[in-house]
């Protein structure tokens, strides 16, 4: 569900390291970094000030084209794989393209292919953005 071209296809291991292993310095900033950005994106339609609902209404629609042009991977993975192995996508880079969905595995224990992960994550963007929006409309 993806507008960019299939040429790279993200890596669907896993968003944490494996029991044995721990996430560094950089691992940590990054998905706690991730881990805030999806707590304003949840939580964001509630925020009483008006010029906080504005920007939350264009966030939103702004963070999933992103994910569309960049092959529904996010610009925090790829950064992340530019600073840990000097390219802007890596295969060594477990949560490229997966940090969601492997977050719902490893907190759920639910497996979700990537098209079913697609589609609660933009009919949950899309739910939000209308409390956002009707937030906003009828303060």
């Amino acid at each position: 569900m993806s507008l960019a071209p299939e040429d790279e296809t993200p890596v669907l291991a896993t968003a944490a390291p494996s029991p044995t292993e721990k996430r560094d310095l950089l691992g940590n900033f990054c998905f706690y970094l991730h881990f805030a950005i999806m707590i304003f994106i949840v939580a964001g339609w509630a925020i009483p000030w008006a010029p906080v609902l504005w920007f939350y209404l264009a966030f939103l629609p702004l963070v999933a084209a992103h994910w569309q042009i960049n092959k529904n991977s996010c610009v925090l993975n790829n950064i992340e794989s530019k600073l840990r192995y000097g390219t802007w996508r890596s295969a060594q880079n477990a949560e490229e393209g997966a940090w969601l969905l492997t977050l719902v595995k490893n907190v759920t224990g639910i497996v979700l292919k990537p098209w079913q992960m697609d589609l609660v994550t933009y009919a949950v963007m899309a739910f939000l953005w209308f409390l956002g929006f009707g937030h906003l409309r009828w303060w």
